[in-house]
């Protein structure tokens, strides 16, 4: 028996209908998924080449933005300071006394004071030989009294002179004589006397005193020295003790002081202070150093000693200003100058002339307000117009 059997593409060997649909959603959902990589993988290739086109030029300003240096810069302001003055000076005796031979001078005896002592007025200071000047002394006194008794002679001879004239047994010729060889006798007297006189004196000037009460400040002579008034100065005395400082101060800062001024002095290898005042100010300037003398005035202490050189501070009233520290300011050939930041945070050169010293800092006298921005380290480094990253000083 012959059977036809016809199977329908729509069934499988059982008769049962293909399940079709779900593999034809698969490969659908596969082709979705591939087309969505390649379109997402095209963006990226899109956004690479238009980022990689822009970043060569926006690099290099980055690179140049990084390469500019970083400055500390301040801004000063403007303050009120002390003026001062500083300097430095040699102490001295206000009123130096040089003492010397007063006379014709001789073999020194002996030495009577030392450095640093106090003497009076008139007090002796060394005494010189005068065995000479004793025996000279002794012979003018016995000339006196060989005078006075010629003068005593004569006076009795003219008194009985008178007495008889009236008598006549004497001219009026010899009583005149008589009288003239009296006034004579007297006179001669009256020479013997000065001529002690001075020998009294040269004696006394063969001692060497003191012109003045004071302090010893320096011996020049030992007993056994032969002097003379051509021997130049034997002893230094400084009248009352006063001491003094003399201070070098340039021309700027002698316009604007004053007698009366207190300044505080500080000697060389001490850490004690003085107070003084300025008492007199040089009137004349010197022609090379362009500077002159203001002289402090100071009472005694042993630490002054006249030759040693002071420290100087003096007060010269309070000023407003900007001030900076010494490494903001440069100088050349062209005078000082520091460095500000200007537009777009380039610096410029900016002149300045400087004041006074002070615990602060340097007065600025000319070229700055205060607001502008100042730098302040490194500026030696730097170029006008050059470009820098400003930043403020650490606290």
């Amino acid at each position: 028996m012959n059977f036809e059997t016809e199977i329908s593409a729509d069934q499988d060997l059982g008769g049962n209908p293909l399940q079709m649909g779900g593999e034809e959603d698969r490969r659908s959902r596969r082709n979705l998924i591939v087309i969505a990589l390649v379109v997402l993988l095209a963006i990226l290739t899109i956004a690479y080449f238009v980022t990689r086109s822009g970043a060569p030029a926006d690099a290099a300003k980055e690179g140049k933005k990084d390469q500019a240096p970083t400055v500390t810069v301040v801004t000063p302001g403007r303050i009120t300071v002390e003026g001062m003055i500083n300097a430095t000076g040699t102490l001295a005796a206000r009123r130096e006394l040089p003492v010397g031979v007063a006379g014709e001078g001789g073999q020194v005896v002996s030495v009577l004071v030392e450095p640093g002592q106090w003497v009076r007025a008139g007090q002796v200071l060394a005494v010189i030989d005068r065995s000479v000047q004793v025996q000279q002394a002794s012979s003018q006194t016995a000339q006196i009294q060989v005078a006075r008794a010629n003068a005593n002679l004569a006076e009795a001879n003219y008194q009985r002179a008178l007495k008889l004239v009236d008598k006549g047994f004497v001219s009026k010729a010899d009583v005149d004589r008589l009288r003239a060889g009296r006034d004579a006798a007297f006179a001669q007297v009256r020479v013997a006397n000065a001529q002690a006189g001075v020998l009294g004196a040269q004696m006394r000037r063969l001692n060497i005193v003191a012109p003045a009460a004071g302090l010893v400040l320096e011996r020049r002579v030992e007993p056994g020295q032969v002097v003379s008034g051509g021997s130049g100065v034997l002893f230094r005395l400084a009248k009352g003790g006063e001491m003094e400082v003399k201070a070098l101060l340039g021309e700027a800062d002698l316009v604007g002081l004053s007698p009366g001024v207190t300044a505080q002095i500080i000697p060389v290898g001490s850490d004690k202070s003085f107070t003084g005042q300025v008492w007199q100010i040089a009137p004349v300037i010197d022609p090379v150093s362009r500077q002159g003398t203001a002289r402090i005035a100071l009472a005694y202490a042993p630490e002054l000693r006249p030759g040693g050189f002071a420290s100087v501070a003096i007060k010269s009233g309070a000023m407003v200003a900007p001030v900076l520290p010494e490494s903001a300011i440069l100088s050349d050939a062209q005078g000082s100058y520091v460095f500000i930041v200007g537009k777009d945070n380039k610096v410029e050169r900016r002149p300045i002339k400087q004041g006074r010293i002070t615990p602060q800092g340097i007065v600025i006298a000319e070229g700055l307000s205060g607001s502008e921005r100042v730098v302040l380290r490194a500026g030696g480094f730097l170029q006008p117009g050059e470009t820098i990253k400003p930043v403020s000083p650490k606290p």
